[in-house]
């Protein structure tokens, strides 16, 4: 096991325009799970590969442990790759698959049985040992992939959306199965996932790019609780946080009917008279009035809960969405008075999008 260190990490696909990952400096723990989350094109993707040795470095150094392997081949870095596809062999059974790279590594064959052994047993993979691939769920096929990676005994585990082939209720308890089996082995693992909900229910921390920037790296809770700025506060959280634009007049943010007071020290901090509101849908709480003065155009019932689309007076072009307990009383067209929590509001600077400081 090993620290992994991206040290000013970059990477340009072509001179002239922005780096694909710009400058990142990203220090990953011993036995850490970190997952790199962010929309499409964000520079995730690119900085595992940089890792693996697929991808060159343009500036900047990456150490894995003290060994800085920037320059290294991806073969001789002590890691293990999972892919989105399984890339197993066909023609090869469960138990040759997984045994594949000892055996190019020229490993015994009583040593190669045993570790063999030892992943499925540790995957709940022993009765398809001497199964061919095409006799086996997507579910079981990227279990395979993992025995694959696990019998390597890496130093760092490299996962590329390994769940983005598997259907919906699959992912969930394979994303399970991975988490746990992860901390049972106790391996540095980079986790790429486009799916912040996967992020966020399997990592120790979560690390979110936007446009090959590094925005901010945290804990699940502390990414959802303080958001640094617009983007992580929009991108983190499901369904997302609202985001309203307010004006700040006599020391207050006000969007529709609502006004929010701002400190001494946030009303210091911002730029312009611009703010923007955060509120999570599950900190609103319908009232009969003293909120944001709005009207139900859409009602989702889930049993457990229920989601309520709003349009408010003053709020332009966004829609308010609001998450209840339950099943919601509320109807189409009822007039209702959403009141946020007191600490469920989010701060924004409209110019800068970085958040204000208390709140």
């Amino acid at each position: 096991m090993a620290t992994v260190t991206f040290d000013h990490a970059t990477r340009i696909y072509q001179e002239g325009h922005a780096p694909a990952v710009n400058r990142l400096d990203l220090q990953i723990q011993d036995g850490e799970f970190l997952v790199l989350v962010g929309p499409s094109g964000c520079g995730k993707s690119t900085t595992l590969r940089m890792l693996a040795g697929l991808e060159p470095v343009d500036g900047g150094v990456i150490l894995i442990g003290d060994r800085d392997v920037t320059m290294v081949p991806p073969k001789d870095r002590d890691i293990a790759m999972v892919f989105q596809s399984y890339a197993l062999y066909p023609h090869m059974t469960v138990a040759e698959n997984i045994g594949f790279h000892l055996k190019i590594k020229g490993v015994d064959k009583e040593e190669r049985r045993r570790r063999v052994r030892e992943a499925a047993d540790i995957l709940d993979l022993g009765e398809f040992l001497n199964r061919k691939p095409a006799k086996l769920s997507g579910g079981q096929r990227q279990r395979v992939a993992m025995g694959r990676a696990i019998v390597r005994q890496p130093q760092v585990f490299l996962m590329d959306e390994p769940l983005s082939n598997l259907d919906a209720k699959l992912r969930v308890q394979t994303r399970t199965q991975i988490a746990a089996l992860q901390r049972r082995l106790g391996v540095t693992t980079v986790y790429v996932t486009h799916d912040q909900v996967e992020a966020m229910t399997m990592a120790d921390r979560v690390a979110v790019l936007k446009d090959g920037v590094l925005q901010q790296c945290a804990s699940p809770r502390d990414l959802f609780t303080h958001p640094i700025n617009l983007f992580v506060a929009g991108f983190i959280g499901s369904p997302a946080m609202n985001l309203l634009d307010a004006r700040v007049v006599d020391g207050a943010a006000h969007v529709g009917s609502l006004a929010v007071p701002l400190t001494a020290e946030q009303l210091s901090a911002i730029t312009s008279d611009a703010v923007v509101v955060g509120v999570r849908p599950e900190t609103f709480v319908v009232a009969g009035e003293g909120g944001l003065d709005a009207v139900v155009e859409l009602v989702e019932e889930l049993g457990s809960e229920s989601y309520l689309y709003c349009d408010a007076p003053g709020v332009d072009g966004k829609q308010v969405t609001v998450r209840t307990e339950g099943l919601s009383p509320a109807s189409r067209g009822d007039r209702v008075s959403l009141v946020p929590g007191a600490a469920g509001v989010h701060l924004f600077d409209a110019v800068t999008g970085a958040r204000l400081e208390g709140s």
